[in-house]
């Protein structure tokens, strides 16, 4: 044991070799952490990972600490350039839209008359009898449909045939005798002011202008102050009476001035059964031109004769007087319903002709209870219901919307393209209609043909695409509607609201 160490003790003098304990000389030395002393604690000191800084604990500022920090004037100073920068904006905004508001077109709301408003019913009141044989005999069967009619959206009765064509103005007070005396007529006029209607005499035909031998006491004037102290709403004459002149109606003028107020004003109804209304100096002396769509004819006139009548009457419109439309002429059954749907959308005021399947719908409902209720009264009560149903339909929404009143008119011409397997060249085109107030359109398509028509996708590019059927001649379109997709039925008729992707107008 001395020996070995004594052997180490002298491997350390000896020259070349490392000492043992070669620790304090610096060589290979690794203090610990903390110690120095050495040259060698300086490197070993580098040699060693500092630990990680504790985490920051960050928690949210208090109230009163949020209070000093938002005191400070820079943020004040932020919050007041904001607040300003707020109301800067809305400001112009609003500037803006006023602006926008009132440099954009708008359309020019004019006050419509009543007779502007109203829908006319042409009524023979021997026709009405003649279909009833129940019930009330003579005027009082025209009396109890009263009701029945206003309830419809028929505004003013034109009663034709209601004196003798032997009468002159001056003793039209001695009214046919199938009607009874002048006491049935006063009740009459009584019972419609009671259920709402105006009630226009029809005196075409008649000798309405007097004669210059008639006594002067006894006047024209006269007999119309009459019958507008009855309650009479106003006359239709024809262009063809003598008393169509300007003499003659500025003395009618004059009466009518004496009885007129606010929304009782009485109107002078011209019928126009010349090709050109005879002009007149003065256009005032006219309340209404009633028009014919289809030409006079003894004869069912054809489907490309009814195109063709309808078609000039879109192209050619005289504006200077208020229309009242009527169809005039003879057309197949299949068609009245599509000329019903184009006077309720055409401008101005509809002339509807007395129709059988309208007036006596109430007597049918009546007829279904009956005993003698068979498969034929089955039909023509499905019949009159479909008529009804479109008539109110039309009516309703005439009278709701701007456009169908007084909008604006563009005829639309039309390129189509015929899905039936025969020639589209032997049938009338589909005829086509705009009426616009505002943002709001109205496209009425009418297809005379007997063959069915399909929209050609590149008419009318500017038009929307998209809309909502309001009504049809077979009533049972319903829902929304593209146009690319539609098809018209052999002779329908379509009206359409057009609307934008997006909006509900």
């Amino acid at each position: 044991m001395e020996q070995s160490v004594k052997e180490a003790a002298e491997d350390t003098n000896t020259p070349g070799r490392m000492p043992l304990n070669a620790g304090d000389t610096g060589y290979g030395a690794v203090p610990g952490l903390g110690l120095s002393g050495s040259a060698g604690a300086s490197e070993s000191a580098q040699l060693l990972m500092p630990e990680p800084e504790p985490a920051q604990n960050w928690r949210p500022l208090k109230m009163d600490e949020l209070e000093a920090v938002a005191g400070g004037p820079g943020w004040r100073r932020v919050r007041c350039y904001l607040v300003l920068l707020f109301w800067l904006s809305w400001v112009a905004m609003l500037a803006t839209s006023i602006t926008i508001v009132a440099t954009s077109p708008r359309p020019v709301v004019t006050p419509l008359r009543w007779w502007q408003k109203s829908i006319f019913y042409q009524l023979q009141p021997d026709l009405l009898m003649e279909q009833q044989n129940e019930g009330s005999g003579g005027i009082n069967a025209l009396c109890e449909q009263l009701p029945y009619l206003r309830s419809l959206g028929i505004g003013t009765l034109i009663l034709k045939g209601l004196f003798d064509k032997e009468a002159s103005l001056l003793n039209v007070t001695a009214a046919s005798e199938k009607f009874g005396t002048l006491a049935h007529i006063q009740h009459l006029l009584a019972e419609s002011n009671k259920a709402g209607l105006k009630l226009v005499l029809d005196f075409c035909d008649l000798d309405a202008a007097g004669s210059a031998d008639e006594p002067a006491n006894i006047s024209a004037s006269h007999a119309l102050r009459f019958w507008l102290e009855q309650g009479v709403a106003g006359f239709a004459i024809c262009d063809t009476d003598a008393a169509y002149s300007e003499k003659t109606l500025l003395e009618w003028r004059g009466v009518f001035k004496e009885f007129s107020r606010q929304e009782e004003e009485r109107i002078l109804v011209v019928k126009q059964t010349q090709d050109v209304l005879s002009p007149l100096n003065n256009i005032t002396l006219v309340d209404v031109v009633m028009r014919s769509i289809l030409p006079p004819s003894h004869h069912l006139l054809s489907a490309e004769e009814v195109a063709e009548a309808i078609e000039t009457h879109l192209q050619t419109r005289e504006d200077d007087i208020w229309p009242s439309w009527t169809v005039g002429g003879k057309a197949s059954h299949d068609l009245r319903k599509l000329l019903l749907v184009l006077m309720m959308t055409l401008p101005g005021s509809p002339a509807v002709q007395y129709d059988q399947d309208i007036g006596q719908t109430k007597n049918s409902s009546l007829k279904a209870g009956s005993s003698h209720h068979n498969e034929s009264d089955d039909r023509t009560e499905k019949k009159n219901s479909s008529a009804v149903a479109l008539f109110t339909s039309l009516s309703r929404s005439r009278a709701r919307e701007e456009a169908l009143l007084y909008g604006s008119f563009t005829f639309l011409p039309f390129n189509s393209s015929s899905n039936s397997t025969q020639d589209s060249a032997s049938s009338p085109p589909i005829l086509a209609f705009l009426r616009s107030w505002g943002c709001v359109q109205f496209l009425i398509l009418l297809n005379v043909g007997p063959e069915p028509h399909a929209l050609d996708p590149a008419w009318a590019p500017s038009l929307p695409k998209a809309g909502v059927f309001v009504t049809s001649t077979g009533m049972d379109r319903l829902g929304s509607m593209t146009l690319g997709t539609l098809e018209l039925r052999p002779h329908e008729a379509i009206v359409i609201k057009l609307f934008k992707p997006g909006s509900y107008s």
